[in-house]
């Protein structure tokens, strides 16, 4: 009985362990407002008006992506 309840807390553990590595994923870049408009997300603040913009970067297939 000991040994099945030691089992079953290192698999959960294990199992948590794998779900905040799983969680930190995500898009490198400024937070954006969700009422930001497309053309201005990820555009950083510190950028003067009259220079342009540099182009957002291509989305890249990732692994985890069929499941977000």
């Amino acid at each position: 009985m000991a040994k099945s309840l030691v089992m079953t807390a290192r698999i959960a553990i294990v199992f948590s362990v794998i779900g905040l590595a799983a969680a930190g994923c995500g898009r490198k870049g400024d937070l954006d407002r969700p009422s930001t408009p497309v053309e201005q997300q990820n555009i950083r603040k510190t950028a003067k008006e009259n220079e342009k913009h540099p182009a957002p970067a291509p989305d890249r297939a990732f692994l985890l992506d069929p499941l977000l």
